[in-house]
């Protein structure tokens, strides 16, 4: 896990080197364990090493294939590396290093640019191919790793993060359609635009190949969730010793690194799982116990640190809080947006960057984490209406009917008239939209009806294409941006067991009432954890988010927040002000976090309207 930086200049002419080592500076953070760059005629490659495999300087990138002169520079992490070393090695390749990195580059000389179809793992990464003209760069499957680009009349230029392309950039200035999906519908994450105007996103599954020849690129995708069949008749018994044992193997491979390895425990059921599963698997050094890191609200109403000691006791882990208070969150409220880069949707955020500086300040380098497990096994209340609409396809009314009913007996929020509920507000992007207009009737030009409001409605009739549409576009961005960016700015490289795509493509092709099943959600894991974690957690029935004490610290906020927004330029531009102000007490706090976000991100990063 590090950082890279990648300088392309046009038309031949030669790498600003100064530039180019600005760019890797400007994420010393990420790899604060050493620095490289390198130029090969019109190509810079820069990297910063946060060291966890090798920890010695074989290990030091940009690192360079001798046998055919390419060089990569690489973040991230490639879990199933030792088996496509040993596959390598059969095939008479030789390797000088005990890195993922260099397992890269034997990979791309063997299997071309297809070899990111053998990785496990998460990545973003630039190889620089001298003899085929070209730069080749790909990000993972699911986006884990970030990958940003601009393109200006001098080079084309990638890296790790914003900060390290905005001084390439004329001006600075606000992306006006990402702007408005945010404050209007509270969309975080776009494909491939950005808050900033000219900074883009490579997709996730995407490789993008650049022609020097022609200064050019070419982006393909190569990863693409799809539907499967071949699990449609599997009995429940064995489809949780299936999704239990591929979770455990996806937790096993991410425990592999020459560092120690800790865990984010919230007391929920997915970071509970991951916790007790890298226990038992776990080998440590100097024989220190599993470390499980726990934020601690001091609003008694959203803690559930008393959950996480119950899992910390029951699988002997070392078990370190944290439990910031308002003095804390106001200290630290202006790191987080330097470190998210990007306006973010609530004061959630903030907790998780808690965990990574005390996980930092513990001596972890690597913490595992349960994001994914909601997405892929139908853990949100707004999947119960696509999840029986499936189903009355695959089983008829009847028995549609007999789950709804069995469901509404084991729990409330899952009665009919719920349900009804979710149906009427999601399959109606018009009404929808009728509401977030009076809700934000104090924007100066309220935007067209939102494409992303028309296709989550379309999605929301069959649960296999509503989870793809949450994991590839409308809900795992967001959190896997958050993740990334808290933790990275504190040097942690985190690993997500949930999001190993065998054990998506597994979650997503079990039936679903294998997953939605008498009023539980994600019935199989419960029933797989069943036994290794304490029955007060595998079958807990009030699902909490990862929550900030918000009744606590916004109210004590509240003047700093309207201030903030009352002086922004770039909502100014947006907004009829003097309406906003007329409006602003009745404003839900979710709006009111928003608005204060961008003026945040605004003056932070000196960003104009």
């Amino acid at each position: 896990m590090c950082g890279i930086a990648g300088y392309i200049a046009l038309r031949g002419q030669p790498v600003d080197r100064d530039r180019l080592a600005a760019m890797c500076t400007a994420v010393s953070h990420r790899g604060p364990d050493g620095a490289g760059l390198t130029v090969t005629g019109s190509v810079g490659l820069a990297h910063r090493r946060l060291s966890v495999f090798d920890l010695s300087t074989d290990g030091a990138q940009p690192m360079l294939d001798p046998q055919s002169g390419r060089y990569i520079t690489f973040n991230g992490a490639i879990y199933n590396y030792l088996e496509l070393r040993a596959e390598l090695i059969s095939r008479g390749r030789l390797f000088h290093t005990g890195t993922d990195t260099e397992v890269i580059l034997a990979a791309y000389d063997a299997w071309g640019t297809d070899c990111v179809t053998r990785f496990n793992g998460m990545w973003a990464f630039a190889i620089h191919d001298p003899t085929a003209g070209i730069v080749f760069c790909s990000r993972d499957r699911f986006g884990i790793k970030p990958f940003y680009y601009v393109e200006t009349t001098d080079c084309f230029a990638f890296g790790s993060e914003i900060r390290q392309l905005l001084p390439l950039l004329p001006a600075v200035r606000v992306c006006r359609e990402v702007l408005i999906d945010f404050i209007f519908s509270d969309r975080c994450e776009h494909r491939e635009e950005t808050f900033f105007d000219s900074v883009h996103k490579l997709p996730a599954g995407c490789n993008l190949v650049y022609r020097l020849d022609q200064d050019r690129h070419l982006r393909q995708r190569y990863y693409r969730l799809e539907r499967r069949t071949d699990l449609e008749m599997i009995s429940l018994d064995d489809a949780v010793a299936l999704y239990k044992n591929g979770l455990r193997d996806a937790v096993r491979l991410r425990l592999r690194s020459d560092v120690p390895v800790g865990t984010c425990l919230s007391g929920g059921l997915d970071s509970s799982s991951v916790a007790s599963l890298a226990a038992s698997l776990y080998q440590p050094p100097h024989g220190k116990p599993f470390a499980a890191i726990t934020a601690v609200s001091e609003d008694p109403a959203n803690d559930e640190s008393a959950y996480a000691r119950s899992v910390a006791d029951n699988a002997s882990l070392r078990w370190l809080t944290t439990k910031p208070d308002y003095a804390a969150f106001e200290e630290s409220i202006g790191a987080v947006v330097e470190a998210q880069e990007e306006p973010f949707a609530g004061p959630s955020i903030c907790m998780q960057y808690f965990v990574m500086r005390a996980a930092r300040e513990s001596g972890l380098k690597v913490l595992l984490d349960g994001q994914g497990g909601d997405e892929t096994l139908l853990g949100y209340e707004r999947y119960f209406a696509a999840h029986y609409l499936s189903m009355r396809r695959r089983q008829g009314w009847r028995a549609m009917i007999g789950s709804m009913r069995s469901s509404a007996r084991h729990n409330a929020r899952m009665s009919p008239r719920n349900i009804a509920g979710y149906l009427a507000y999601f399959w109606s992007p018009r009404v929808r939209y009728w509401l977030y207009r009076h809700r934000h009737r104090y924007l100066s030009q309220p935007p067209g009806l939102p494409d992303h409001l028309l296709r989550y409605a379309q999605a929301s009739r069959d649960e296999f294409e509503l989870q793809r549409l949450e994991i590839e576009t409308t809900n795992l961005p967001a959190l896997l941006r958050y993740e990334d960016k808290n933790a990275m700015w504190h040097g942690i490289e985190t690993r997500l067991p949930f999001l190993d795509y065998r054990l998506v493509e597994t979650a997503l092709a079990l039936p679903g009432e294998y997953k939605v099943r008498e009023g539980w959600t994600k019935y199989v894991l419960r029933r797989g954890m069943s036994g290794v974690l304490p029955d007060d957690i595998a079958w807990r029935r009030d699902k909490r988010g990862f929550e900030a004490p918000e009744s606590i610290w916004l109210p004590r906020h509240a003047a700093t927040m309207e201030y903030a927004v009352r002086n922004s330029n770039i909502l100014a531009s947006v907004c009829d002000m003097a309406r906003l102000q007329t409006v602003y007490s009745s404003l839900d706090t979710g709006t009111r976090w928003r608005l204060y976000s961008i003026a945040l991100w605004e003056k932070c990063f000196r960003v104009s309207a």
